[in-house]
């Protein structure tokens, strides 16, 4: 079972999301523990360990650390500007 961290950063993102976006994502952030690469994620090109997975028009950017057992969100967003700066 991996442990899951939350930047700071994509923390007061996902707060700043409307409730039932939120939810749903809190759910999928949580399932990460158990299968970091559920179906539906996609590794990132040019970028090591680095996975986004889709929930409606929103995405959750986050690294796997397989030496340690950790995923690390690091940006969460809408997909029109969630790409910006990772």
């Amino acid at each position: 079972m991996y442990s899951v961290r939350i930047k700071k950063k994509a923390q007061k993102q996902l707060m700043d999301l409307p409730l039932s976006i939120a939810g749903r994502i809190a759910v999928i952030i949580d399932g990460l523990a158990e299968n970091p690469r559920p179906s539906g994620s996609k590794k990132l090109q040019g970028y090591n360990n680095v996975y986004r997975i889709r929930e409606a028009d929103y995405r959750i950017i986050y690294r796997i650390e397989n030496e340690i057992l950790t995923v690390e969100i690091i940006k969460i967003g809408h997909r029109k500007d969630i790409y910006r700066g990772i």
